[in-house]
């Protein structure tokens, strides 16, 4: 076992939950601003855009968690709001508590806060908080459609317009073919011309952002390209679009979906074809995917010789044992670290090749590294490794027995066509369907 040091362990402590590269990911709901972060229990102060370190402050000084920080349309008016409450009354009459080691000695138990939604008066500062932003930013829209003083060139040409905004953006659309949407869709309209201008004036393309040599070529490729767009996953742009600001806790994917969403009652569909698309597992060392765990196990013992049932076999690992190797291991590789010896490299395909040259893929540091509270908290969000993990007391033998002796009782399907009209299925879509009419 691998020596470790606490002051890494502290100054790597978990905020929020990263993101796989598949772009599913959901936009940020905030942006900075001028205001300042306080801590909810000291009077340690940052700014916006130092956010993840009055985070891992709270974590680390305060053992308390913020719940979904992204989702909060104003984050330093609701830290404000909850610092007072903290004054008023203890903490343990807000936040849900969660006791670490809770078997062990008492001397060794720590209590952990999570300050959520759950709770009604914190679920009512978010909608109340996300209710004013969305009304600030439709008095901005609405200002810049009644603004006529607007004046700006072209990105593509040396044409200027002046007046409403939408000429420029229709002019864009019909005569370059580069639309950003219908402009009543669209707030911060100077801001977002001006990002998209700087970008070009660097040289970058709107769309794939890669950096080319000169103007000529940047043109040429866009055209012959057909990247006269914006790349809508990149989440600067996120608010730029009114979208983005209409419901608390949605993706502008979500709301969209949920617009166009039909819901219609035909009882002649035919389902027989619908599939469920499964969740795939992602590896621990790379970015390759599988449908099953028994796909994603092999392939890290075979590709990298690592073996998780052969670890929670010798170390007698419980289930939430191993779901905070799992976060220790993600967390490590993430930042260019190898677990085993600490040494830290540029990038992550350099850590990788090193554990395997090195032959650390096995070796683990000590347990008191990984075994830490701070990695109950998925190091990545949706992580499918984590919902297959069971104690190394189980016997999967005993577990195939149990599942050969439940009785199956096979549903008659000898009508289908009247089992879909009465299916319970049927009734739900159809009360849905007048409620929302």
């Amino acid at each position: 076992m691998a020596t470790w040091s606490r002051d890494k362990d502290a100054q790597d402590s978990i905020l929020e939950p990263l993101c796989f590269p598949d772009g599913t990911s959901p936009p940020s709901k905030q942006w900075p601003s001028l205001e300042l972060l306080v801590c909810l229990f000291c009077p340690e102060s940052v700014c916006q855009q130092q956010k993840d370190v009055l985070l891992k402050h709270l974590l680390v000084e305060h053992k308390t968690v913020v719940a979904d920080v992204k989702l909060i349309a104003d984050l330093p008016k609701y830290l404000l709001y909850w610092k007072g409450r903290f004054l008023e009354q203890p903490v343990t009459d807000f936040c849900s508590v969660i006791k670490t080691n809770s078997n062990g000695p008492i001397e060794k138990q720590e209590d952990y806060f999570l300050l959520c939604d759950v709770l009604p008066e914190d679920r009512l500062l978010r909608e109340r908080l996300q209710q004013r932003r969305l009304e600030d930013v439709l008095e901005q829209q609405q200002a810049e459609r009644d603004d006529s003083s607007f004046s700006h060139v072209c990105m593509f040409c040396v044409e200027e317009f002046t007046g409403n905004r939408s000429t420029l953006l229709n002019h864009m659309a019909r005569e370059h073919s580069f639309s950003i949407g219908l402009p009543d869709n669209i707030v911060y309209c100077k801001q977002f011309l001006e990002t998209m201008q700087s970008k070009l004036d660097n040289l970058q393309c709107l769309y794939c952002e890669k950096s080319f040599r000169d103007k000529t070529t940047l043109r040429d490729h866009m055209r012959k390209k057909s990247h006269r767009r914006i790349n809508a996953s990149n989440h600067e742009y996120d608010r730029f679009y009114i979208i983005n600001y209409l419901e608390l806790g949605k993706t502008w994917e979500e709301v969209q979906s949920e617009d166009d969403r039909e819901l219609v009652d035909d009882e002649d569909d035919d389902w027989s074809d619908w599939q469920a698309h499964p969740v795939s597992a992602v590896c621990l060392f790379c970015d390759h995917q599988s449908e099953t765990m028994d796909q994603i196990y092999t392939h890290m013992k075979d590709t990298h010789g690592f073996d998780l049932h052969q670890l929670r076999t010798e170390l007698g690992l419980r289930f939430y044992q191993q779901v905070k190797l799992v976060n220790f291991i993600r967390r490590q590789i993430h930042q260019s670290r190898c677990y085993g010896c600490q040494e830290k490299f540029d990038s992550r395909d350099d850590v990788v090749r090193h554990i395997v040259d090195e032959g650390h893929v096995m070796m683990l540091p000590d347990a008191s590294a990984w075994n830490q509270p701070q990695y109950y908290f998925p190091t990545y969000e949706n992580d499918a490794l984590l919902c297959t993990l069971r104690d190394s007391g189980e016997d999967e033998r005993d577990e195939t027995n149990r599942c050969k002796d439940v009785p199956v009782i096979a549903e008659d399907v000898s009508n289908l066509r009247v089992l879909k009209q009465t299916s319970v299925l049927n009734h739900l879509l159809k009360g849905r369907s007048a409620c929302s009419s």
